[in-house]
Parts: C-alpha cells; sequence; structure tokens
C-alpha cells in the first residue's frame, strides 16, 4: 500500500468477474467488520465491471440477499434494502447536466452506504469528502484496479481489506 498524508493507494489486477465479485464481497466484510461504511466512488470506461463490483458489494451486506443490482442509468438512483441502506447513483446520463440539490443531497447522506458510477461527471467540489475511489482500467484479461482512499474511516477500510491476505489469493497480487 502506498500512503501519504492525504490518501492511500493499492493497485491490483482482477483476471475475471469471478475475481471483481470476491473483492467486492471481501470489501463489504470489511466494511461490515469495522461498521465503516465510506462513500464508494467507481469511475472506468462503460463495461469495465463498475457496476458488477456493485452487485458483490450489495448481495454481501447484511439484506443484500434481496437486492437486485442493476446499472440506475434511467432514473440515476437506485436504492437497496441492506443494512446500512444502499443508495447506488449513475451519473452517466447527467454528463452534460448539472446535478441538482436534491441529488448531491443523496449523495451526501451519512446513513446511508453511497455508491456513485461515473463519479468523474461530478464537480470533485461536490464529491463526498470520506471516500474510496475505484477506477477500474481495461486489461488485456481482466482488468485493472486502483483503489484510493481519503479520510481516515476510507483508509481504515482500505487497510483492513489489505490485510484480509485472500485478495491476493483471489484477485491477483497487490502492486
Amino acid at each position: 500500500m502506498i500512503s501519504n498524508a492525504q490518501s492511500s493507494q493499492v493497485r491490483l489486477h482482477l483476471g475475471d468477474e469471478a475475481a471483481t465479485l470476491s473483492l467486492a464481497a471481501d470489501l463489504a466484510q470489511a466494511m461490515i467488520r469495522l461498521d465503516l461504511f465510506p462513500a464508494l466512488l467507481l469511475q472506468g470506461e462503460l463495461g469495465v465491471g463498475k457496476t458488477t463490483f456493485v452487485r458483490g458489494l450489495v448481495q454481501t451486506l447484511p439484506g443484500g440477499d434481496a437486492a437486485e443490482v442493476a446499472s440506475p442509468s434511467f432514473n440515476y438512483m437506485n436504492n437497496y434494502p441492506t443494512r446500512p441502506e444502499t443508495s447506488h447513483f449513475d451519473l452517466y446520463r447527467l454528463r452534460h447536466q448539472g446535478l441538482d440539490d436534491e441529488l448531491l443531497d443523496a449523495m451526501h447522506d451519512s446513513n446511508t452506504l453511497v455508491i456513485v458510477e461515473w463519479v468523474e461527471y461530478c464537480p470533485e467540489v461536490h464529491r463526498p469528502r470520506n471516500c474510496l475511489s475505484f477506477h477500474f482500467f481495461p486489461a488485456p484479461q481482466g482488468r485493472d484496479l486502483t483503489i484510493t482512499a481519503r479520510g481516515n474511516n476510507a483508509r481504515r477500510v482500505l487497510e483492513h481489506l489489505d490485510a484480509l491476505h485472500n485478495v491476493e489469493r483471489l484477485c491477483g497480487s497487490w502492486r
């Protein structure tokens, strides 16, 4: 793990969909164990695995077995009956528009786990401060991923995830 005063970062390779789902499940377990749920901000090209990652995470959370996870592209936000409740945003269709106050308020709701796909379409000033940022990159086989923690709670979750060791077995070595 690479750390400095403002953030911590890990890079890894996810060889296939199963590795993506496994990493997401490990992240959910880390958040549950610590009882910390920082916002999750996802970016990457179409089809690189963002919604697959969200599905693996949500279905691992308590109550997630009742969730039907899909990209909320047509209504911008889906809520899932997890504990804590999960609000899943997709900003792709809003890329040429501003974000309204109601959407921004929902993205900062401290009582929910906030997950934002296409976060690059949200100005930096409006993004949640305590967050884990996931940047997915296509790779010849699977995808590469950079995870950056901002804020103390996010850093603790990332450190716990890094310590799980099964991430290396399931997803490939940390680089």
